[in-house]
């Protein structure tokens, strides 16, 4: 059950991640950087919310569990895969995001849009910003991948 958990909570996050990497971003490129840097500090408040959370740290919490669960047995054909997948998961995703996206959402939000300086914040976020979302986008989707792999071995 914790593998099915997981492999849900992966395969969203993913998915999200996924769109700002192939759409949400772009789109927001094409703005004036006025309008850009306006629409991401309203996407970053909008999706401090319960709904997200539950899904990306709870998925974080089952991985953590996972973990502990296939060293505990790592005797078992598929410990590995388990261990593997939520590694890429708690690392890539996880730890990128609190590491890497956040601090970069942080110095966003302490920024006015209308400045003359925030131009070059912008275009310094966008590159940075989406190169780590490329790396979240990777790695869960690979979280999701293996999971799968180990509930069609099962």
């Amino acid at each position: 059950m914790l593998i099915f958990i997981a492999s849900l909570g992966s395969g969203l996050i993913a998915g999200l991640f996924f769109a700002f990497s192939a759409f949400v971003m772009k789109a927001l490129q094409r703005l004036s950087p006025e309008q850009g840097i306006s629409a991401m500090q309203s996407i970053n408040s909008a999706v401090l919310n319960r709904l997200f959370f539950t899904v990306f740290m709870g998925t974080s919490l089952v991985c953590i569990i996972l973990v502990i669960i296939s060293l505990l047995n790592w005797q078992e054909p598929n410990a590995i895969y388990i261990f593997a997948s939520s590694l890429f998961y708690l690392l890539g995703s996880l730890l990128v995001t609190a590491v890497c996206n956040v601090p970069l959402n942080d110095a966003l939000a302490n920024i006015i849009a209308t400045d003359a300086e925030s131009l070059a914040l912008w275009e310094d976020y966008y590159l940075k910003w989406t190169a780590w979302n490329h790396v979240r986008t990777i790695s869960s989707l690979v979280s999701l991948a293996l999971f799968v792999f180990v509930l069609w071995r099962i």
